[in-house]
């Protein structure tokens, strides 16, 4: 029973208002994104912050329920996804991570090299050529979410792989928004 206060403690101590491990689907994200909505409320944050971690979180969300590999993780003892939203003093912090195949690494970590390589006009207008030359990929994206989780935060993605075994690696994901 020790292990419950010791998490207890971590979650305090790294300032983590939610935090979520498990199967992901559409109706898990809606109660996710619906507890965070209320812990803001409660909280008091300004509707312009709201929006922007609103957005990042349903960007993050989204991705793990398009792309993350199941890897029959219960069944294998593998790890399942998570998401993870902290506040700061002067900042929220969206931590998502979820496992993909080994082949997926090298263009997705292209990808967000780009895009963390863009100021907000390069961005702005990377967003506008991927919606001009949209073609959507068999799990249903056309790219825009992580081009959109930089726009809103104006922070570069901060992310890495963990390679799980010879076909997989864990995908972390983090950006901030700092309050303005």
């Amino acid at each position: 029973m020790k292990y419950i206060y010791e998490l207890h403690k971590t979650m305090l101590e790294r300032n983590l208002i939610l935090v979520y491990e498990g199967e992901f689907t559409q109706e898990i994200t809606k109660s996710v994104l619906a507890m965070a909505e209320r812990n803001m409320d409660s909280m008091g944050e300004e509707s312009s912050i709201k929006r922007k971690v609103f957005n990042v979180m349903v960007e993050c969300l989204q991705n793990i329920v398009k792309h993350s590999e199941d890897l029959h993780a219960k069944k294998e003892n593998k790890p399942t996804a998570i998401f993870m939203i902290g506040k700061q003093e002067a900042s929220y912090i969206i931590t998502s991570g979820n496992p993909i195949k080994n082949e997926e690494v090298p263009k997705l970590r292209g990808k967000l090299e780009q895009i963390n390589g863009l100021d907000k006009d390069g961005l702005k207008q990377l967003y506008k050529d991927i919606i001009k030359n949209t073609n959507l990929s068999e799990k249903g994206g056309a790219g825009l979410g992580f081009v959109d989780m930089a726009r809103k935060s104006g922070q570069k993605l901060e992310f890495d792989f963990q390679e799980i075994d010879s076909n997989y690696s864990f995908f972390s994901l983090k950006t901030t928004i700092v309050k303005e």
